[in-house]
């Protein structure tokens, strides 16, 4: 029963979910970082607003009409953001259950030798996934720049104008 221990099989077979579950941890650290961006970027977005609000900005009009997309796009970001977390948990669950299966069926069920490696697959379109929803999230970043770049720019304009 225990004659497969003696190789290196569930050595090699458990390594591979392991260097998988460090690349998801990568990829949870970074994106809850990403997450706690858009926290800071929406901080800003409402502190602005409310000195609006309050008359302390001028271009009123412009300004909230720049400030509801800019919040809009922070708000499909953070979902986003949520999602790939999800996905990006689920994928570091499953490699952790396929290296456990792995060492279970070696030892004591090989004809089950199947179930790590439907498993770690799961993880990987888990995985897949995560990465192919922090993608789009970056283009709704690129697009949160390029606005306010453009709204900046506006400003420059209508203070130029101003001053002539």
């Amino acid at each position: 029963m225990f004659e497969s221990f003696s190789n290196s099989e569930i050595l090699s077979g458990m390594i591979t979910p392991a260097v998988l579950v460090s690349a998801c941890a990568s990829l949870i650290f970074s994106t809850a970082n990403r997450l706690g961006r858009i926290f800071d970027r929406v901080n800003l977005l409402k502190s602005e607003v409310e000195l609006l609000l309050e008359g302390k900005r001028s271009f009123h009009e412009q300004r909230m009409v720049y400030m509801r997309h800019q919040l809009s796009v922070q708000k499909k970001r953070a979902v986003l953001i949520q999602r790939s977390m999800a996905f990006l948990y689920l994928a570091t669950s499953l490699f952790i259950i396929s290296s456990l299966a792995l060492a279970f069926t070696l030892a004591f069920a090989k004809n089950l030798n199947w179930i790590p490696t439907v498993v770690a697959l799961s993880g990987g379109i888990c995985l897949f996934f995560a990465s192919a929803l922090l993608l789009y999230e970056s283009r709704y970043n690129l697009t949160f720049i390029n606005r306010q770049i453009e709204f900046t720019e506006f400003l420059e304009r209508e203070i130029q104008e101003k001053m002539k």
